[in-house]
């Protein structure tokens, strides 16, 4: 049990009522599904290859998904900060190998829950299945969005358009991980920023 002035309970408590109606008792026996994670900068949490049993709450810090290409050049393809949830959401539903890694980018502490647990959780508080709908739309509708970004802007824009809309990923991300999330490369990326300064 969390005491009522726990950190966690109250981020958890706040966040989920931004979305449906939890009062503390709620809270508390939802946090019982969870286990707490604390991760080290470059701990990474799961690998592609292995099976996909884990879904991701940052509490702090952040996280990203990428993957390996032929060349052996990793790929970002996800970022997850504070109240974001990150999995390999199509490996997690058919309950196969991932093929991405997960890796915190800065110091982190997460929620983790197994697939059968949440699967128990969505049983016994039904509102969450509103909850993950709607944060899930969200996320859809943003990567609908960024590969629509991709194809109509020049790079230039798709640079200034993501750190208008995220700016705390400027400060907190290494430029190389943003270039390879928005398909750039981070030499490229300097000279945006160069840009910028002047």
């Amino acid at each position: 049990m969390y005491p009522p002035e726990s950190p966690i309970l109250k981020q958890v408590i706040a966040h989920l009522n931004k979305f449906i109606e939890v009062n503390e008792k709620d809270a508390q026996e939802i946090l019982t599904f969870f286990e707490v994670r604390n991760l080290k900068k470059k701990e990474i949490i799961a690998e592609a290859g292995s099976l996909c049993n884990f879904n991701y709450f940052v509490l702090s810090g952040c996280l990203h998904m990428y993957f390996i290409t032929d060349k052996g050049t990793e790929r970002t393809v996800q970022f997850a900060i504070e109240n974001w949830w990150m999995t390999d959401y199509l490996a997690l539903h058919h309950r196969t190998a991932s093929d991405f890694f997960i890796q915190a980018v800065e110091d982190a502490q997460i929620l983790s829950i197994t697939y059968d647990k949440q699967e128990q959780l969505l049983t016994q508080f039904p509102k969450l299945e509103r909850y993950f709908r709607i944060i899930n739309q969200i996320s859809y509708g943003s990567s609908i969005r960024k590969v629509k970004h991709i194809y109509n802007l020049s790079k230039e824009e798709i640079y200034f358009n993501f750190i208008t809309q995220f700016p705390e990923f400027e400060q907190r991300v290494p430029q190389f991980l943003i270039a390879s999330f928005l398909g750039l490369t981070p030499e490229y990326v300097s000279e945006i920023r160069g840009k910028k300064r002047s």
